[in-house]
C-alpha cells in the first residue's frame, strides 16, 4: 500500500453517531466493505429517437443468483414527453451519516432539456420504483435557471441541483435547492450576481469551505447536435468555477486555457481531507488535476492528454478521443475515463496524482473500428484500427460513455449513450438500435480490464422501441454520488 493511501486509511476515522446513524458509510473504506451491487437505476431517453414515447427509469437486476439476471425487471416512465432525463443522485448520501434522522429513499431525477423535477420512491419496493413527488418547469424557470444536471446531497436538510442555462436557452450556471425529504422548491443556492455563464457539473468539500463547478455550453446551441463553430463563437466553456461554499459566493475562476475546452465531469478524491481532484475536458481529450496552492488560492495543471487521429471520412479531419464522464475509485487510488468517440476505457493508477501511470485499457466500439467508413491515417498509440465488439449475436453500438464502479471497485458498468442530440450526430446507428449496458472486470492490484461477455443488456430490445440509456445508481450510493465530510 502506497504512503499516501496509507495517510488516507489513517484519518478516515468513522463519524460519531452514538450507535445509531444515518444513510450511507462512515468512510469511503467502509464503503468499499458494503454490499454487492443487485440492482441498478438507469435513465432511457426517446428524445432524438424515432420513438415518441416518455422517458422512463430503468430497473436492472444484477444478481447473479437470480432468474432474472440482466434483465429490466420495471420500468417507470415519466409523466412528461421529451425530459431527457440525464444524471440522477440522491436526496440523503454519506453526508448525512451522522444524521439518523435521514434517509436515503429519493432517487431525484431532473429533465436536462424540459427543466421537470422528479422524485422517485426507491425504498418502498427497490424493484419497482413509483413516482414521489415532480416539480414543474414553470418553477425552476420562476428562479431564472433552467435545464438541471447534477444532483448532490447536503449536508443541511437538501437537495442542491445544478443548471446548465436559463429559460431562454442562454448559458447560465446556478443551483437549485428543494428540501431533502418533502422535495419542496426552495429557490437557489448561489447568492445574487454569483452566476457563471456556464455551468454543468460540481463537487463540494466542506472541510476547506469549498466547492467547485464545472461548463458545458450554451443549451440551444447544443440541444440538438454540436457545432464546431459554436466552440469559436464562444458558446462553450473552457474553465472552472471556485465557490465559497458557506457564503455561496464565486470567488475564483480558473481559465483552462487551449487544453481545456468543455470541463465536465469534476471529482474530488474521496478523502475529506484532500484538497484536490481531476477534471475531464472532452473536447480538449485532457486531464487536469485540480489543486490548493498554499496560499489559498485553487490552481489547476495537466496531467493526462488523449493524442487525436488523424482520420478520413469523418466529419473532421483530426478525431479527437471527447472524455465524457470520469469516476474515482473509493481508495482514491484509480481514475478511469471513457474516451466516447475512440471508443475506449482507460485506468490510470493516481497514487501520484501528478503523475497519472496508464495500467488499463479496453475498446468497446467508437468511431474507428474497423468495420466502419473511418479511415486512420495517423495514430500515435495504435498499431491498428480496434474491431467491433459483438455480444449475444449483437453489435455494440456507439461507445463508452458514463461509467460506475462497484464500491470494492473490481466491477465497472458502462453504457455507450452520451447525450441524445450527440448520439444522433456522431452515431445515428445507435438511436435506432438502442443503447448497451455492459460490465468491465477490474484488476484492482496491478491495474487490468476485462469485457465480462456475460453481463450485457441490449436496451434496442424494448417493448416500446430502442432507447438510450444513460447513466447508473444503485440503490445503497456510489462512488460518484457519496461526498463524505471532515
Amino acid at each position: 500500500m502506497s504512503s499516501r493511501i496509507e495517510a488516507i486509511t489513517k484519518h478516515m476515522e468513522p463519524q460519531k453517531c452514538g450507535g445509531k446513524c444515518g444513510p450511507g458509510y462512515a468512510t469511503p473504506a467502509d464503503a468499499m466493505k458494503g454490499p454487492k451491487e443487485k440492482i441498478v437505476y438507469l435513465p432511457c431517453i426517446y428524445r432524438n429517437t424515432p420513438v415518441k414515447e416518455r422517458d422512463y427509469l430503468a430497473t436492472i437486476d444484477l444478481d447473479e443468483t437470480s432468474p432474472t439476471f440482466c434483465q429490466i425487471i420495471h420500468r417507470l416512465e415519466m409523466p412528461s414527453y421529451h425530459d431527457e432525463i440525464h444524471h440522477t443522485g440522491w436526496n440523503a448520501c454519506s453526508s448525512c451519516y451522522h444524521d439518523p434522522t435521514k434517509k436515503r429513499n429519493l432517487l431525484i431525477v431532473p429533465g436536462l432539456i424540459s427543466s421537470n423535477l422528479y422524485s422517485i420512491d426507491v425504498s418502498t419496493d427497490p424493484r419497482a420504483p413509483r413516482l414521489f413527488k415532480a416539480v414543474d418547469s414553470d418553477k425552476v424557470h420562476e428562479l431564472g435557471l433552467a435545464n438541471p444536471h447534477t444532483v448532490h446531497c447536503i449536508p443541511s436538510n437538501q437537495i442542491m441541483i445544478s443548471t446548465i442555462g436559463d429559460p431562454s436557452g442562454n448559458g447560465k450556471g446556478g443551483f437549485i435547492l428543494l428540501d431533502s425529504q418533502t422535495f419542496e422548491l426552495q429557490g437557489k443556492w448561489e447568492a445574487d450576481g454569483h452566476n457563471p455563464p456556464f455551468g454543468y457539473d460540481f463537487w463540494y468539500q466542506p472541510k476547506y469551505n469549498v466547492m467547485i463547478s464545472t461548463e458545458w455550453g450554451t443549451p440551444k446551441k447544443l440541444k440538438y447536435g454540436f457545432n464546431p463553430k459554436d466552440v469559436e463563437d464562444g458558446h462553450y466553456g473552457k474553465s472552472l468555477h471556485v465557490w465559497d461554499w458557506e457564503k455561496h459566493t464565486l470567488i475564483q475562476t480558473i481559465d483552462l486555457g487551449e487544453e481545456g475546452w468543455i470541463p465536465l465531469e469534476i471529482r474530488f478524491l474521496h478523502d475529506p481531507h484532500a484538497t484536490e481532484g481531476f477534471v475531464g475536458c472532452a473536447l480538449s481529450s485532457t486531464v487536469f488535476r485540480f489543486y490548493r496552492e498554499e496560499s489559498g488560492k485553487w490552481a489547476a495543471e495537466k496531467v493526462i492528454a488523449i493524442p487525436p487521429k488523424e482520420v478520413e471520412n469523418w466529419a473532421l479531419p483530426v478525431m479527437p478521443g471527447l472524455i465524457t464522464d470520469i469516476i474515482l475509485s473509493l481508495d482514491d487510488k484509480y481514475l478511469y475515463f471513457s474516451n466516447w468517440l475512440h471508443g475506449d476505457i482507460r485506468q490510470y493508477d493516481v497514487t501520484d496524482t501528478r503523475n497519472p501511470k496508464l495500467v488499463g485499457q479496453v475498446f468497446l466500439g467508437g468511431s474507428i473500428c474497423t468495420d466502419g467508413n473511418v479511415k486512420v491515417t495517423k495514430d500515435t498509440e495504435l498499431d491498428r484500427q480496434p474491431d467491433p465488439i459483438y455480444l449475444k449475436g449483437k453489435r455494440v453500438e456507439g461507445a463508452p460513455q458514463m461509467l460506475q464502479l462497484s464500491l470494492d471497485g473490481k466491477r465497472l458498468y458502462v453504457t455507450t449513450s452520451l447525450y441524445s442530440g450527440w448520439d444522433n450526430q456522431f452515431y445515428p446507428k445507435m438511436n435506432e438500435a438502442g443503447s448497451h449496458f455492459l460490465r468491465i472486470d477490474v484488476d484492482t492490484e496491478n491495474g487490468g480490464l476485462t469485457l465480462n461477455r456475460d453481463v450485457f443488456v441490449d436496451f434496442g430490445l424494448e417493448p416500446k422501441g430502442p432507447v438510450l440509456a444513460h447513466e447508473i445508481r444503485y440503490p445503497g450510493g456510489d462512488c460518484t454520488s457519496d461526498i463524505w465530510l471532515a
